[in-house]
């Protein structure tokens, strides 16, 4: 037996902010913003919209396309660093939401990496345990609630939304093949929320001086992510057995257009090698990854039998990739 994703879904908020309406407001031309990213927009959460919203909605849409009840889960794992509010773990807010109380719930901070964190997590329990048979894995977050935006190097990135997985157990060599996680502490400052927590707890000193909002040292993020992402993802493919150009499918961390238009261009990737949704999202964080291979189904790109290779970089700074055989979703006859 092995662990398969048996369906995908993403929540997209409503509200949509155009780079042209972000370059206004930030006095810089409508296409400066394009040019260094390749965003044209992004969402942006509604005032009564919180994580575990975002997050209970695109659980909602993968277990519908999973063809699975709240109580067929297992496990329940939310990659996020905007959680609700410190203490709980969102998931269990999400558990509470969707009635999935057979679940275990938890939450996995590795920012943008959280995603790859939390499904190699999840397939690790799956696989040690007989008992849990199914996993919900969800990555989600609200970057609105803690940019400044007139902070032009981050604000102009980022945007809100949730995307999910459904994990199941299932034979036939198909689900995850390979994968690979890593991290580097000593960089740990290049992405950054300062205040709000045991070091320097929220106090009118530290609104004052910004440090709840969200900070990156972006040409070391970019550099570190040019260096590591190319070898991961040849590490992860010769894992599986596969050389990169073998991969049907490579859904990256949706950071940053110019950077991902440079990663294929090292990795030598064929144009419909790449799914990419960062023009219309932005950078989604935690759920950059699964709300771009919920788009690439739902846009028909993954086929049975296909391999499909996830890879993320994020805070940490950490780094993770997985592949994996892919399987038609089940018919609603063949459910449980």
């Amino acid at each position: 037996m092995n662990t398969a994703i048996l369906g995908t879904g993403s929540y997209l908020p409503e509200t949509v902010l155009t780079s042209a309406e972000l370059g206004r407001r930030l006095g810089l031309g409508e296409q400066w913003i394009f040019d260094k990213t390749r965003i044209a927009e992004r969402r942006v959460a509604a005032p009564d919209e919180a994580t575990s919203d975002l997050a209970t909605r695109a659980a909602e849409h993968a277990l519908r396309a999973a063809n699975l009840a709240a109580t067929d889960i297992d496990l329940l794992i939310v990659a996020t660093s905007t959680p609700d509010q410190p203490i709980p773990a969102t998931a269990c807010a999400v558990q509470a939401n969707l009635g999935a109380m057979r679940a275990a719930a938890f939450d996995v901070d590795s920012v943008c990496s959280g995603f790859v964190y939390a499904l190699v997590t999840a397939h690790a329990l799956l696989e040690a345990d007989p008992l849990p048979r199914n996993a919900l894995v969800i990555g989600a977050d609200t970057y609105s609630r803690i940019l400044n935006y007139e902070d032009r190097r981050t604000c102009v990135l980022f945007g809100d939304g949730a995307g999910a997985v459904v994990l199941g157990k299932r034979g036939g060599g198909r689900g995850l093949l390979s994968s690979a996680l890593g991290s580097d502490g000593t960089t740990a400052d290049y992405v950054t929320v300062p205040g709000g927590g045991s070091r320097r707890p929220a106090s009118a000193a530290t609104i004052a001086a910004g440090e709840h909002y969200f900070a990156m040292r972006g040409r070391q993020v970019r550099d570190l992510a040019s260096r590591v992402l190319p070898e991961l993802v040849v590490d992860v493919a010769k894992a599986a057995e596969l050389e990169v150009s073998e991969i049907d499918l490579i859904v990256p961390h949706q950071a940053n257009g110019r950077m991902l238009e440079e990663l294929a261009g090292t990795l030598d990737l064929r144009p419909e090698q790449m799914h990419l949704t960062v023009g219309r999202y932005g950078n989604t964080g935690a759920a950059s990854v699964p709300i771009t291979l919920d788009d690439a189904v739902r846009s028909g790109r993954l086929f049975d039998d296909d391999v499909v290779l996830l890879v993320a970089f994020g805070g940490g700074m950490s780094w993770g990739g997985a592949t994996l055989r892919w399987t038609r979703p089940r018919k609603p006859a063949e459910a449980r």
